[in-house]
This record gives structure tokens, sequence and C-alpha cells, in this order.
């Protein structure tokens, strides 16, 4: 089983050990950021399940620790996020790798056209199964965004974290240094916040999701990958405090909370220069978001109006068939006949006589 993000992988490893506690099977998880070596030792005793992230299963295959001759199943988790430009050259020397009679297994929420055609590429003849309908998201999110000045962002989030009374939140940002600095603003207000993206070491990623899971920490601000296919019991709240460039990337974000039939709540703090990214969100889910204003932090650079047109589209009318195209008797075809112009006069033609 091949995940994007190290987290993932632990938390793979977690359900497999929870869902096979009865069954004879053996299992490892193994990613990159900790020593090689303890899991060289784990493989060498053979495995069942083996939960890898791409670059630490390559490293481990170059050193003779891991051999797939008799590999039966690959299995890719948020294979979207496997098959863009940042894992597609992993996965294809993996693949090449693999026992050509094998079964192939992708999961995600969410498979962009571009995606789907790259997926076909690596299997054969696939079926897909849709639990929900493409690119939707749950009904048990309440969703809604803020109009805010994106300088005001900061703040306004505070506000709602002390007024609403919000508990638990993950917040999600476009960088890696704006999760720092954020974390830094609301430390500074004295809210308990932690940051989690690919800058920081594994130590450090482990410990904080844990401390997030455990209540320690009140907010957890991270990155789109960093967060990606995390499962955090009874999430009540998410908060988008960039909108990402990825419309697909707003499903999973959002799909962090409102899980298990549980309600679950999605604010977005939206500025006016994110209006195209927010026109993408609304067009994939077909929602317009309802807007509401935060007395004190409205905006001086109004969010335009929503471009959402959910109105039946016309059928495009049938093409004209095309005209034969003629040819001459020597076989070589022509394009369009010229149509010989045959010259009258108005007046009669007089004929001379022959003397």
């Amino acid at each position: 089983m091949l995940t994007p993000t190290r987290e993932l992988a632990a938390q793979v490893g977690e359900n497999i050990s929870t869902y096979g506690r009865y069954l004879v099977l053996r299992s490892t998880v193994v990613y990159g950021g900790v020593k090689i070596n303890p899991q060289m030792m784990a493989l060498r005793r053979g495995v069942d399940l083996l939960v890898a992230t791409p670059g630490r299963l390559l490293d481990l295959y170059n050193q003779n620790a891991v051999k797939f001759k008799q590999l039966e199943v690959l299995v890719l988790d948020e294979a979207d996020r496997m098959l863009d430009l940042g894992f597609i050259d992993d996965i294809r020397k993996i693949i090449s790798l693999l026992p050509k009679q094998r079964q192939n297994l992708m999961f995600s929420a969410t498979f962009s056209d571009e995606v789907r055609t790259l997926a076909k590429t690596i299997v054969n003849n696939p079926v897909e199964i849709s639990v929900t309908p493409r690119n939707t998201t749950a009904k048990t999110v309440k969703q809604w965004l803020c109009p805010v000045d994106k300088k005001r962002k900061p703040d306004l989030l505070t506000h709602l974290i002390k007024t609403e009374q919000w508990g638990q939140v993950l917040v999600f940002t476009k960088t890696k240094q704006g999760a720092d600095r954020l974390t830094r603003h609301l430390s500074n207000k004295g809210i308990k916040t932690a940051a989690i993206h690919g800058n920081k070491s594994q130590a450090v990623r482990t410990n904080t999701l844990a401390d997030f899971k455990a209540g320690t920490i009140q907010i957890l601000v991270a990155t789109d990958i960093a967060a990606r296919g995390l499962d955090i019991d009874q999430l009540p709240q998410v908060v988008n405090f960039d909108l990402p460039h990825v419309a697909q990337d707003y499903i999973h974000r959002i799909g962090r909370t409102g899980r298990a039939g549980l309600s679950g709540e999605a604010v977005s703090l939206v500025s006016a220069d994110e209006f195209d990214d927010l026109s993408k969100i609304e067009s994939l889910i077909k929602h317009e978001l309802k807007r509401e204003y935060v007395g004190g932090y409205e905006p001086v650079h109004e969010l335009p109006q929503s471009r959402l047109d959910l109105r039946p589209k016309k059928p495009k009318k049938p093409k004209k068939p095309k005209k034969p195209k003629i040819e001459h008797k020597d076989g070589q075809r022509v394009g369009k006949q010229k149509q010989e112009k045959v010259i009258t006069s108005k007046k009669p033609i007089k004929r001379r006589r022959r003397t």
C-alpha cells in the first residue's frame, strides 16, 4: 500500500493493526524521516501487508531489503495525489519492478479528468466504483464563508475561535511559511496552536498530531499535503484560512470533518483576490457557499458576486454531415466543384449570310 505522506502511512498501519487484530497477518510501515535499519530488520522477518511512502520503498529496494516477486496486490491510497507530478516518476519506477500479474486498487475522494487519464496508463481495463457522485461534499458538513480583507484574516480567525467557542479546529494554509506565521499569531493570543508541514521533522509531526488528537493542542495549522487523508475522530471544525488553488483540494480539506455520519462545519475566510479560486470550487461542487459577514471585519475590497450558474445547458445542435468529396476518373480528389458560368446575351446574335 502506497500513501503520499508519512502521517497517512502511520495511520493506515494503525488501522491494519485494529482491523486485523484476530487475523494471522504480519504488517509493517516504512517511511522516510526516521532511521532505515529498524525497517530493514522488520522486512527481513517477512510481511503480508506493507504500507510505504514511495521514496522510502525505493530506498529499501535499492538496498535489497525488499523484493516484489510474490506481490499480488498494489494499493494507491489518495491516488489523485499519488499520480500528480510530485510522485508519478516514483510510482512508474515502482510499477516497473512489480510482477505483471497483479491487481491494482486506487482510492481517492476526487479524480480529475487529467488524473483519470493518467491512471489508465498504469492499469488495464479498470472498473470504477463511486460510493458518492463525483466531486461532491458530505451533506453532514455545513459550509459557509466570511468575506474579509487578506490582512485581517488572522484577527478574524482569532475572533471566531474565541467568540464562537470553537474547541478542536483544523486550519488549512497554502504555504508552510503561512502556517508558521499563523501559528505564532494564534499562540501570541493565548490559543494553544501548533503547525504540521513538510519542513517539520518526523518526530515533531508525529508528536504534534498525537497532541492534537489528545486535545492538548486546540488548533492544528496544516498544509494540504501534510493533512491529506488524516482521520481525526469527531473533528468538529475545519477552517480554510487560504483557499486552495486546486478545487479538488477543497473537498479533501473539508472531508476531515463530518465523518462517519457526524455533523461538522467548514468555514472559509475569503479575500477579493481569491475570487477565481472560489469560483472554481463552487463550480466543482455545484453549490454557492453562503456568505456571512462578521461585524467589525467587513472587507474594504468587496468580494464579487458568485459566478455559479446552475441553469441547465442547452443541448448542442447536431453537426451537419460533411458533403462527400468527388473524385475524378483518374482517382484524384478535388474540393468543391466549381460551377461553370454560362454567358448569355440579351440581344439575339445575328448570323451573317454567306455570299
